[in-house]
């Protein structure tokens, strides 16, 4: 039986971060992986979707090329070197983390593990996982009736991560009914593609396939698409996908999807009932936590109803010597959350300190526009007592992004009326995800409107679009008219 200091089950952006800070510590440290270095954001979330949205962003600027005085020829997309483009992306990047894990002294097992007890683990073979065309990747179960591997640890860390959710929809079975990973498994661009939900994962999906030349109608069961965003981002989404040819169906739920003349009939229902053949249906409606066959029950951790394991602020489980980081704690779906939650169990378990604040979380969705929030939505922030003040910029107001060539979009600062506290950050435009760490370290440095336009900011750039906004709240705008007295 291998001994560790700790075992970190599932070595994603939370494990393989935890892994390497409690080995920097000093401690004896093992990752149990049964895929590869990285977990679903190197290989199936984050990098490989980022990769393909950027190969459909310089398509885009091709097509338009004559907008900047350059002449091009006849252009088309090649989605297999698009594909293999993502594969070498995502190979170097996985390849990298695992060169970090030898060099930090990680022990890495391959395999699957299964608890025995609180703090020892059985680990069996997996078999292949191969990616058909509906997905999912985790079909594939261990294999053997015995274990390859019996470890143990004074402290574990779960962290295994999240897959997708499929609808219990009639229909969803069906070939060429898929989830976010199955899309992996796509040979070719769809003609049609119909979209089940409006949140990060679909419209990010129904952005990519729409820009390389798919009809995509996109279904969204609430108000606006990206509802977990600012009311105000959501609707300028909606306008942008219209615009850019893309159906978008809000308010609308699906009831079913069948075969009929040689296409997925998706029943869509709602204020304006109606049927819309796809060629391929995509679900983008949320994920689940991976916790199938750990056999938490034999380590006594408990979870909630929806099979989420419950942590303190040191990320402990309700088992001592048990940590549960990422995807599997429900906190917040995001790989830079499980990262910070990694480096917050691990320095704990080696006796630091470290702590993360859930109120000053980013978020990103790499659509185009994209968009990116932090903190407080207006809406949020007037139901929490707050009275507000409101600064929204365009970046078409500003010289850098004129001259991009991309002005679409807008920043909308949400701060304290009496003191002018940032109460959160909502952008979408260019460089969204870039522009967003300036939200967040004000939030995270309590700082206020008069600091972020009193701070100066380079020009031409998009970063002053903080500065701008900041000053419109304030009541005191440059760059942009003031508002009519009344």
């Amino acid at each position: 039986m291998q001994e560790f200091d700790l075992l970190v089950v599932g070595g994603g952006p939370g494990g393989y971060v935890a892994a390497i800070r409690a080995a920097q510590r000093g401690l004896s440290v093992g990752v149990v992986e049964k895929e590869k270095a990285g977990g679903v954001c190197l290989n199936w979330g984050c990098i490989p979707t980022k990769a393909m949205l950027r190969s459909a962003e310089v398509y885009e600027t091709v097509l338009h090329a004559a907008d900047f005085g350059i002449n091009v020829g006849d252009v088309s997309v090649d989605y297999d070197a698009i594909s293999r483009r993502k594969d070498d992306v995502v190979k170097g990047l996985t390849d990298g983390v695992a060169g970090l894990l030898k060099a930090n002294g990680v022990t890495v097992i391959n395999g699957h593990a299964r608890f025995t007890g609180p703090t020892t683990l059985d680990v069996y073979a997996t078999g292949e996982s191969p990616l058909g065309a509906g997905g999912p990747r985790y079909a594939a179960e261990p294999t053997g009736a015995e274990p390859i591997e019996q470890v143990s640890a004074r402290d574990v860390i779960i962290a295994t991560g999240s897959v997708p959710v499929q609808l219990p929809l009639p229909g969803a079975d069906l070939p060429g009914v898929i989830t976010s990973d199955g899309a992996f498994g796509l040979q070719e661009v769809p003609k049609r593609l119909t979209v089940i939900g409006g949140s990060a994962v679909g419209a990010e999906w129904a952005s990519l396939f729409n820009t390389l030349g798919s009809e995509v109608t996109i279904v969204e069961m609430l108000d606006t698409l990206v509802p977990a965003e600012d009311a105000e981002i959501g609707k300028a989404l909606g306008r942008s996908f219209g615009k850019s040819g893309i159906k978008v169906l809000t308010g609308a739920t699906v009831s079913g999807i069948e075969q009929a003349d040689g296409a997925l009939r998706v029943a869509v229902d709602g204020a304006k009932p109606q049927q819309v053949d796809a060629d391929v249906v995509l679900f983008g409606v949320g994920r689940k936590p991976n916790t199938a066959q750990l056999d938490l029950e034999r380590a006594g951790v408990s979870t909630d109803q929806r099979g989420f394991i419950g942590v303190d602020e040191a990320l402990r489980t309700d088992v001592e010597h048990v940590y549960a980081i990422g995807d599997v704690t429900g906190k917040a779906l995001l790989a830079h959350v499980a990262s910070h939650q990694g480096v917050v169990a691990a320095e704990t378990i080696a006796g630091h300190h470290a702590r993360i604040d859930y109120g000053v979380i980013p978020a990103a969705t790499f659509t185009h526009p994209e968009i990116a929030s932090v903190g407080l939505t207006e809406a949020q922030a007037k139901e929490a007592g707050h009275e507000v003040v409101v600064g929204k910029m365009p970046f078409a107001a500003l010289g850098r992004a004129k001259s991009y060539g991309d002005t679409e979009g807008f920043m909308k600062v949400v701060a304290g009326a009496k003191y002018g506290e940032v109460l959160g950050v909502h952008i979408i435009g260019p460089s969204a995800s870039d522009l967003i760490t300036e939200g967040s370290l004000a939030m995270a440095l309590e700082a206020t409107l008069d600091e972020l336009a009193e701070t100066i900011h380079a020009h031409p750039t998009l970063g002053e679009i903080g500065m701008e906004a900041a000053m419109v709240a304030l009541g005191l705008p440059i760059h942009v008219a003031p508002p009519k007295k009344r």
